[in-house]
């Protein structure tokens, strides 16, 4: 599984795009993706485009919880998607 979250979060590295990222997150990401936030990214505002560059610099590193809720708020392009069903997240 490991391997598999190591794919997906490879494919998301370069991937997220900078608009949707620099939106107010989604009551999901706020919750799965705030230790990755507090971890990462914390020196950037929530919505800003540093936080949208930072994410994107830390994609790899990226919880699987946090990728799926990228995933469900519509960030991750459909090929994107597919490849993390591919890999069961």
């Amino acid at each position: 599984m490991t391997k598999s979250i190591l794919a997906v979060a490879a494919i998301l590295t370069g991937a997220f795009s900078l608009p949707a990222l620099a939106a107010e997150p989604t009551p999901a990401e706020s919750k799965y993706c705030a230790h990755d936030y507090r971890l990462y990214c914390n020196q950037d505002g929530i919505g800003s485009q540093l936080l949208a560059l930072c994410m994107r610099q830390h994609g790899k590193e990226l919880s699987p919880e946090c990728i799926k809720a990228l995933e469900e708020a519509g960030e991750l392009t459909p090929a994107e998607e597919a490849e993390a069903k591919k890999h069961g997240l």
